[in-house]
């Protein structure tokens, strides 16, 4: 394809996959996408042992890494936070409303013992040490979400010669990204699983192309909602150079959610994609489930904390009610919830990675020959 971001990274076509499971990033760019592997979580240790793999099974094909530096938080300027010293600061109102919710289901919470040293949730120098540990492999792009990247990660990224990409939710944003200096936008509508913002795709993508203009040329990733080839087409058609996808790829065979929730997924419509605070304190759309809904509507919910704070109720409790569930508690998987775009809509089975960047190829092709037959009629 002759879009400027295939040339600028080496790639067939100009799908990008998002994937917290390394198994997704190497099959997408194998196929000839582009994977990004979601390093939120991750150490420098382990982030080694993830892109050591992808390495050996990537065929040589270029792949990326998502980081998530955030740049406002409850604890931003302090130093040396860490995970436990975080712990008292959480208010005993939410942690016995979580626990309520947990002994309703028949679910028993399971705390993991974490190290003293362990940083706090969304660190931002761990984020910045894993991408150190990370140049010592072939990456070929690096990404934040929730704000400018710092400048040293713009600066390593012209060091190693790899782009910058960020994410951003709104024009204003995009302008900031522009002029701090990063090479690629990946402009995300409302529509998308995770942390989002409140403006649509549709409306977001031709307006941060317009607000750019005058100031610097950089290459737009369109992102949110986006599930399927035609899509894809209509974003390249409002002048995207390609699109970022996250949601489509929860529901392959790779992926590193659970069988329930791949099948709440398809259950699911798209209003059932709803955002909110209740996972990691700043709206993110995740999909709804008797978890949400107690915390967003129940006149006993205390509200959620702010970021990092509210992760440290939600992490043990989501992932003692994954664990219920699988073992067979209806009420568990009323619990069951991920981030997911309100694309799940459109999932209506499970796929292999591989199969759906072929899918996308195809529906893409025909929607560029259903405009081309347009055009020439």
């Amino acid at each position: 394809m002759k879009s400027p971001i295939c040339d600028l990274l080496g790639i067939e076509f100009p799908l990008f996959a998002f994937s917290h499971c390394r198994d997704v990033v190497a099959a997408v760019s194998r196929a000839g996408g582009f994977g990004v592997l979601g390093a939120t979580g991750h150490s420098p240790e382990s982030i080694h042992r993830e892109l050591k793999w992808i390495d050996e099974h990537v065929d040589g094909k270029p792949y990326g890494l998502d980081v998530l530096v955030p740049e406002n938080m409850a604890t931003a300027g302090e130093v040396g936070v860490t995970y436990n010293s975080l712990q008292s600061r959480v208010p005993q109102e939410h942690r016995q409303f979580a626990a309520d919710l947990l002994e309703k289901a028949g679910v028993q919470l399971a705390v993991q013992e974490v190290p003293d040293d362990r940083p706090q949730p969304f660190d931002p120098e761990t984020a910045l040490r894993v991408l150190e540990a990370a140049f010592e492999h072939p990456i070929k792009l690096i990404a934040n979400a929730l704000g400018v990247p710092p400048p040293a990660m713009i600066a390593m990224g012209k060091k190693h010669g790899v782009p910058v990409a960020a994410l951003v939710g709104a024009k204003e944003h995009a302008i900031r990204q522009v002029n701090a200096g990063v090479d690629i936008l990946v402009v995300q509508g409302t529509e998308a699983g995770g942390h989002c913002g409140e403006v649509t795709t549709m409306v977001l993508v031709p307006e941060v192309l317009a607000a750019i203009k005058p100031i610097r040329d950089v290459p737009v990733l369109a992102a949110g909602g986006i599930m399927n080839g035609r899509q894809m087409a209509a974003c390249m058609a409002m002048g995207a150079a390609g699109v970022w996808t996250g949601s489509v790829w929860l529901a392959t065979v790779e992926s590193e959610t659970s069988e329930i929730f791949r099948q709440k997924m398809i259950e699911a419509s798209s209003r059932d994609a709803v955002r909110v605070r209740s996972r990691t304190g700043k709206p993110a759309r995740q999909l709804r489930s008797a978890w949400t809904e107690a915390w967003e509507r129940s006149p006993d919910s205390p509200g959620a904390l702010p970021m990092p704070l509210m992760s440290l109720v939600s992490e043990n409790a989501l992932r003692s009610v994954e664990r219920s569930a699988a073992a067979g508690n209806d009420k568990a998987r009323e619990m069951v919830t991920y981030f997911v775009g309100q694309g799940v809509g459109l999932i209506d089975s499970v796929r292999s990675a591989g199969q759906v960047v072929q899918d996308f190829k195809l529906e893409f092709g025909e929607a560029v020959e259903h405009m081309n037959d347009l055009v020439s009629e």
